[in-house]
């Protein structure tokens, strides 16, 4: 077995334990329930600002209408358990399936686009999305929206439980897919289009079905964001998935450091503490965003991460240097044993 192999097992291990003890704080109620909501929602923020990181922080495509596709995911997910009494696990994976077609549909006329251009687009495609649900009445409910969703379980003990426990593990499988695809052959593709596109042209290297492959994905993400969104709220409406909904999702990709996923992990649930915290000023925390957006493009422009030298968190090289350390101290004790003797 090799020294790699090893260090995987372990790390999985370490997720899984580490998983199975915050739930079990969860269930306990030794985390309070409304910690436990506003880590819930956090998490599925989460999943759909590393969703919009793929496309415009790994690939370098500005994408603004992010919203559009979490929409997509949260209706299609509603529509599956509600009228076809789909379960609610695989509901949430249609509703990714049916946002990564929307993506595939938007991306293909699109993303021959550049800069501006391309931004100005998904924005409007985004709020084509919004209108659509409101008008689609007989589906989503319309501008009245969409009501009784039914929640991931009905015992009202275990609902927060489970909830908690559903959305950081699709959070957690996001994070190891992506980790792993940035470090794979497709990955250093789709980078090398962000860094420079005419270089990796000249390469060889298929720009065009890159940019597709990543929008298509951060789509497919962005709508298992939603799918989780839709059973956790149990409504939903079209104006939840204005522009500024979008805008909150480029914030968070922003301030935690644009291509890096652990930056966006630790802003998106830093941010939903702020906004909670910040809710007794109502509406007026809405200017807080683009304030922190303007401070860090100011002073920070590489994000939290950036200060680090935007470096990621890797739970096996943690576990690889913890290894090392007990080497050392063996062979230092050792060592000092041989002195003695």
């Amino acid at each position: 077995m090799s020294r790699q192999y090893k260090t995987t097992i372990t790390s999985v291990w370490l997720l899984a334990v580490g998983f199975i003890i915050i739930n079990g704080l969860v269930a306990l109620r030794l985390i309070d329930e409304y910690t436990t909501q506003v880590l819930t929602i956090g998490g599925i923020n989460v999943i759909i600002a590393l969703s919009l990181n793929l496309i415009s922080g790994f690939t370098g495509q500005l994408a603004l209408g992010h919203a559009g596709f979490m929409a997509v995911g949260a209706y299609t997910t509603a529509a599956l358990i509600m009228q076809l009494n789909v379960p609610t696990f695989l509901a949430i994976l249609a509703g990714g399936l049916m946002s990564a077609l929307f993506g595939l549909v938007i991306g293909l006329p699109t993303l021959r686009l550049h800069g501006d251009y391309l931004a100005i687009v998904t924005l409007g495609f985004g709020e084509i999305i919004r209108v659509i649900m409101i008008n689609l009445s007989d589906i989503t409910g319309g501008p009245a929206g969409l009501k009784g969703i039914p929640p991931f379980t009905t015992n009202f003990f275990w609902r927060p439980v489970l909830s908690f426990a559903l959305v950081q593990l699709f959070l957690i499988l996001v994070i190891i897919m992506l980790s792993n695809l940035i470090k794979s052959s497709p990955g250093c593709a789709i980078i090398s289009v962000r860094e420079d596109e005419i270089a990796a042209n000249a390469m060889g290297i298929n720009v065009f079905y890159y940019k597709i492959f990543a929008f298509t994905l951060s789509a497919f993400i962005a709508g298992l964001g939603g799918g989780l969104y839709a059973p956790f709220f149990g409504y939903l409406n079209p104006n939840m998935f204005n522009f500024l909904k979008s805008v909150e999702f480029l914030i968070i990709v922003v301030l935690g450091g644009m291509g890096n996923i652990t930056g966006t992990v630790l802003a998106g649930f830093g941010l939903t503490y702020l906004q909670e915290f910040l809710r007794f000023l109502k509406d007026y925390r809405l200017v807080i965003y683009p304030l922190i957006l303007i401070l860090m493009m100011l002073f920070q422009p590489a994000g939290l991460m950036g200060i680090f030298g935007n470096k990621e968190f890797s739970l096996t090289g943690f576990v690889r240097n913890l290894k090392r350390k007990q080497i050392f101290r063996r062979r230092s004790a050792s060592d000092k044993a041989g002195d003695h003797q």
